[in-house]
């Protein structure tokens, strides 16, 4: 929040202030670190776990975490790196290329890193101490909860994604100089890109189960091969089928679902997880409220062409509508099949 009320101040307000203006954003990225560093100290303090930082390297702590955290690094970035070198071919396409990429690539990272980053945080600590405990059933059950649960989150999100493409690109970005055609050209790439949101998500869902009995060399050694993968992909997809841009979005979403099928395959070959009863039935029911969600979006938006032309009165309550609309029936569908909030509360590791 801290980041995000960062950007939005400079933006606003000290943009004129610096030459060429963009500069105030990557200040505020400074500011923002700073702000996410300083609101974590007071909190610190008062539970006495503020450190104390040395410079030495000769703790054999310290050796142990740099020698982890090095390909950590590497396997959490691949859809990073993708995503920049994706940059470098869309610049040899046609004009307009990386910005609707950009475009479509913001509102791909809205769902991601709401839900991604939240589960990863909240399931690392609690597999780690399972596993310290050496309580391997717990630990496989939590996996299993972190999956339900992304799966339930995530994919009414890349559905909503592909199905409110024109809708969500019209009203947030259709102003200026972003014309009715970037409309359609970005909205080609958010639909590539919301066929592998569910797989980003799950590789940050999925990682943590390596990372937490720190085993840092199998979830490298699969992202090298996405990234592999995902290069390969690009080729076939820019001179093969002529996808354009939406083929480079394409080639990222299909890797990370690579990436996920790899990881949970390893997770299950190494007896680490073990999947609980119940994922039959679970599944059914929430392919069912997809269907009904999807049903309610496809009749709610209309003629898409239609978008382009609206005034923003005219679209900002519409696509409330359909936002509200779309996740009301898609969790009043799953209460009438029996699902309660209740059911996804899960405590860490005490």
């Amino acid at each position: 929040m801290l980041l995000n009320l960062s950007f939005i101040g400079m933006a606003l307000l000290a943009a004129p202030y610096f030459n060429p203006p963009i500069m105030a954003l990557g200040w505020a990225v400074v500011i923002g670190g700073a702000l996410q560093l300083a609101i974590q100290l007071p909190a610190l303090t008062k539970i006495g776990m503020l450190p104390r930082f040395s410079f030495s390297l000769k703790d054999p702590g310290v050796n142990r975490i740099l020698k982890l955290m090095a390909p950590a690094v590497l396997g959490v970035s691949v859809a990073q790196v993708s995503l920049l070198i994706n940059t470098i071919f869309a610049s040899f396409l046609a004009v307009g290329s990386i910005s609707w990429l950009y475009y479509a690539d913001r509102l791909m990272e809205f769902p991601s890193g709401l839900l991604g980053a939240a589960l990863g945080t909240i399931l690392l600590p609690s597999l780690a101490k399972f596993h310290a405990d050496a309580r391997h059933d717990e630990f496989s059950v939590l996996l299993d909860w972190g999956l339900r649960l992304t799966l339930l989150l995530t994919l009414p999100a890349a559905l909503a994604l592909a199905f409110l493409g024109v809708p969500l690109i019209a009203t947030l970005f259709q102003h200026g100089a972003f014309s009715a055609g970037d409309v359609l050209q970005t909205r080609n790439a958010l639909l590539a890109y919301s066929v592998g949101l569910t797989g980003l998500i799950l590789v940050k869902v999925l990682a943590p189960g390596f990372y937490a009995r720190q085993n840092i060399r199998t979830p490298v050694k699969i992202a090298l091969i996405t990234l592999t993968v995902t290069q390969l992909l690009n080729l076939l997809f820019i001179f093969g089928m002529k996808l354009n841009h939406a083929g480079l979005a394409l080639s990222i979403s299909l890797a990370s679902c690579l990436n996920a099928t790899l990881l949970y395959r390893g997770l299950r070959r190494g007896g680490i997880y073990q999947p609980q009863p119940g994922w039959t039935k679970f599944t059914a029911k929430l392919l069912l409220a997809l269907l009904v969600m999807g049903t309610v979006l496809w009749l709610g938006i209309g003629a898409e062409d239609a978008w382009l032309h609206k005034t923003m009165r005219e679209k900002i309550p519409h696509l409330i509508i359909l936002c509200l609309g779309g996740a009301f029936s898609y969790f009043a569908t799953l209460g009438l099949l029996g699902f309660r909030i209740s059911d996804f509360r899960k405590r860490g590791a005490h």
